[in-house]
């Protein structure tokens, strides 16, 4: 009954992950159920748990190592039981991972289990090794995977070898024939560091934070809207709701909060901003599922209130605070950081008054709210005052959002903010 365990795909963006502890060691009983490791993805550190029961033989992957996502991570076997004789080869498929209502569909280990890569085929059909993510990547690019050697354990062929192919960067071997250039690419400038300078080796989380905005920055067609709102009854009636809710022993209720319930309601009324670009169609969602965007120490994390605009504000507050606090110890489970349709950044608390913000995709809006700034205004009977404003920006991507949506939701966004009531209604 041997049983490989395989490194999952634990997020929607992960490509590898660290494994940080075992929990189990050689030649420990294992019983279904068991934690064997920490594992650190690009969103939080989950725990691999085994699916079957054995000896725990081997262990492929060290404390602090990196390994691809479907890769081998350790071998489980009954009590006097040899192992394969195939070995660790990462390349080998995958026993069946556990099914999505978190259920055993065979042997396997970890929550949502990626399959490992197969072996690919090149143009004239010779089978090669090669990881999923070259296997993309030499798909789109045209590159045949037959003229590639690998670098990986095995000889398996993995992205930086087909990067090397793009680019001329690798061996001979890997470089495919190089296409005539219309003009000398600029040279991206870098130093080299030097005495007392630090080099920080990038985490998963700032990897696929670095890959993903570069994409979203290059790939979408971003165009940007403000407005400036007046914050001031949102304020008053934020004091109010407080001194209620400290008497009650409840949780006060924070701006963001308030914000967070606008941008719902506001897009419940103004529905083609929840969508996504899908090639050839637009999807518009019927439920809310807000992303919030929250700091942690190496990066930024998105948790998700899901079905927003069924929620009332207070459930929208409980909510955020919860996951804040565990995206922070990265104690958040998969499905509560992936499936966002909108979201929201807000730096208010670190003293911005504007900003605008890059596209989380695949969605085609996020908002930008900055702080709640005292200023002089003009009332409405021409008199000077001393007003409370805010300054909300909006990141869109034209291919779904045009410019006369985002502003009528920005529209909806004002009303709402400045009568508070409304979003309550």
């Amino acid at each position: 009954m041997a049983a490989y365990i395989n490194m999952p795909k634990l997020s929607d963006t992960m490509t590898e992950g660290t494994l940080l502890k075992w929990r189990k060691q050689k030649g420990d009983k294992v019983v279904a159920g068991d934690i064997l490791a920490e594992v650190e993805t690009d969103k939080a550190t989950m725990e691999l748990e085994s699916f079957d029961d054995g000896i725990l033989t081997e262990i492929y992957v060290p404390e602090g190592e990196k390994i691809g996502v479907g890769q081998r991570v350790a071998l489980l076997l009954a009590p006097g039981e040899k192992a394969p004789a195939d070995g660790p080869a990462p390349s080998a498929p995958a026993p069946k991972a556990a099914a999505p209502d978190g259920g055993s569909s065979g042997p396997a280990a970890a929550v949502k289990s990626a399959p490992a890569s197969e072996p690919a085929s090149g143009n004239g059909g010779t089978r090669v090794k090669a990881s999923p993510l070259a296997r993309k990547i030499a798909a789109e690019k045209g590159i045949d995977l037959a003229g590639l050697s690998g670098s990986g354990p095995g000889g398996r062929i993995v992205q930086k070898d087909v990067a090397g192919a793009q680019t001329g960067g690798a061996s001979p071997a890997n470089r495919a024939p190089a296409a005539p250039a219309a003009a000398p690419a600029a040279a991206v400038a870098s130093m080299l560091p030097g005495e007392g300078d630090i080099r920080i080796p990038l985490t998963g989380m700032r990897r696929a934070i670095a890959d993903r905005l570069l994409a979203s920055k290059t790939q979408l067609p971003h165009f940007y809207l403000n407005i400036e709102v007046d914050a001031g009854e949102l304020m008053r009636i934020r004091a109010e709701v407080n001194a209620d809710a400290e008497k009650a022993g409840l949780g006060k209720l924070t701006v963001n909060d308030f914000v967070l319930k606008a941008a719902t309601v506001a897009a419940a009324r103004v529905p083609k901003v929840n969508a996504s670009f899908a090639g050839d169609s637009v999807i518009q969602y019927a439920s809310i599922n807000l992303a919030v965007a929250v700091a942690v120490d190496d990066g930024l994390v998105t948790p998700v209130i899901r079905d927003a605009q069924k929620k009332s504000l207070r459930e929208m507050s409980e909510i955020v605070k919860d996951m804040a606090t565990r995206a922070r110890t990265k104690k958040l489970k998969p499905e509560e950081y992936q499936g966002g349709t909108i979201t929201v950044s807000n730096l208010g608390s670190y003293g911005i008054d504007s900003f605008s913000a890059i596209i989380n995709p695949p969605q085609a809006l996020i908002l930008s709210v900055g702080a709640i700034v005292k200023k002089p205004v003009v009332n409405a009977k021409g008199e000077i005052v001393v007003g409370q404003r805010m300054s909300i920006g909006l990141s869109a991507d034209h291919r779904v959002v045009d410019g006369a949506i985002g502003a009528e939701y920005l529209a909806e966004l004002r009303r709402l903010i400045e009568n508070p009531a409304l979003m309550l209604i």
